[in-house]
């Protein structure tokens, strides 16, 4: 799928590059672009080539939320449960997501960035929940105050005013800020060393970070254990120290 409105390439590296590309409405998620994202996301999901997603986009702005002039058209209310694919609630995806934003990313595009395992942002990046200025919901934002504390979320949610990158950065909503020159190559430079590495080892390691929130020490400890025993099992975990003994890169098979 490399044509419409969003883009969809493998490369020989195991990223998949998932490209927004509606630039001249700030890549506004109207029903095509919806449905492309899906396709993007279901694809990457079951693609076994596949091993991180690099979710970038065309043009100035990475997403600039919900397509107001398509809403207003609908009479859209309540979005329906299958609106977009949001890792963790309406879609699963036990691979890492590495998202490159530049420009805008309000709306639905600050949620593809808060959903995405890893974030890099270009020096115009903003990042806004806007949804009050125009009287719409956010209930997607429900787990952004354990992301980045209960005041900086309240901020975003309450006065509908965008952070620049930043900021982002020191909430830690973001990993790194780079000139937006460098914004792609730096991005696809991150998740492609992602994808060199051990891929159940990996997904293990996002499965932990995610199923361990909030539980006591014990507990986390516990699951922790469960979901690398596969790993320690595998022939990935003989793989890589034969490869470190043979001095070459191994040969992972997941």
């Amino acid at each position: 799928m490399s044509g419409g409105s969003v883009g969809y390439d493998v490369g020989a590296d195991g990223v998949a590059v998932v490209e927004l590309r509606r630039p001249e409405a700030r890549n506004a998620l109207g029903a095509a672009m919806r449905a492309g994202l899906w396709d993007a996301y279901r694809r990457f999901r079951d693609d076994d080539t596949a091993r991180v997603m690099l979710l970038c986009a065309q043009g100035p702005h990475f997403c600039a939320g919900g397509d107001l002039k398509e809403m207003a058209e609908t009479g859209m209310d309540r979005p329906p449960a299958d609106f977009l694919p949001v890792p963790g609630r309406t879609i699963e995806l036990t691979k890492p997501v590495v998202a490159a934003v530049q420009g805008a990313a309000h709306g639905g595009g600050f949620l593809f960035a808060q959903c995405s395992d890893l974030v890099v942002a270009g020096e115009s990046a903003s990042f806004g929940i806007t949804e009050a200025r125009w009287g719409r919901g956010a209930p997607w934002a429900s787990s952004l105050p354990d992301l980045i504390g209960t005041r900086r979320a309240l901020e975003l949610l309450l006065t509908a005013e965008p952070v620049d990158a930043f900021q982002a950065l020191a909430f830690g909503f973001v990993n790194r800020v780079v000139p937006d020159a460098e914004l792609r190559s730096e991005a696809t430079a991150l998740a492609a060393r992602d994808a060199g590495n051990a891929p159940l080892s990996v997904q293990a390691g996002k499965a932990m970070v995610y199923g361990t929130r909030g539980l006591d020490p014990a507990a986390a400890a516990e699951l922790a254990e469960r979901l690398f025993e596969p790993v320690y099992d595998s022939a990935d975990a003989q793989e890589g120290p034969r490869a470190f003994r043979e001095r070459r890169l191994p040969a992972w098979t997941g």
